[in-house]
């Protein structure tokens, strides 16, 4: 059984490749993400988890992570990418992932109506919000990522 994670930060990054694969890696880099091996969860935090927005994780671990990414390979063209983690106030939290072709600001407005949805349909009452978000424009192939890494 793995263990349940005790920390979380949110981050972003978007960043040009010379493929999709490298303009991937690139923003997994530029979100301070990009020396670890993700390993993709759903969208749940657990209870009493620790907001550590400067922790640091060692290079090669397997860290489980709720992410977003979108990849263009048009000249020119706007991506974003976000993530949002809501919280309530004495049991789990609830993880959103977007990305499109849209700005920052339409990224973090969705990320906020999903959280917003989320904690209806659950019944909880949501009492914050940390969101991390990023937009890119196109020069030949870009990636826009926002992930939310969780860590013991």
């Amino acid at each position: 059984m793995l263990p349940t994670p005790k920390k979380f930060f949110v981050t972003a990054g978007s960043a040009e490749g010379k493929s999709n694969l490298t303009a991937f890696d690139n923003a997994l880099l530029k979100g301070r993400i990009g020396n670890l091996n993700l390993m993709r969860v759903s969208s749940i935090l657990p209870p009493g988890v620790q907001y550590c927005p400067d922790m640091e994780i060692p290079p090669g671990s397997l860290v489980p992570t709720a992410y977003g990414f979108i990849i263009s390979d048009v000249p020119g063209e706007l991506i974003a990418a976000a993530v949002g983690v809501g919280f309530s106030k004495d049991t789990f939290g609830v993880i959103m992932e977007f990305s499109g072709k849209c700005s920052k600001a339409d990224a973090e407005m969705k990320i906020e109506n999903m959280l917003k949805e989320a904690f209806e349909t659950r019944g909880m009452e949501l009492v914050g919000t940390k969101v991390a978000a990023t937009e890119h424009r196109v020069e030949e192939i870009g990636c826009a990522l926002a992930a939310v890494p969780l860590w013991y």
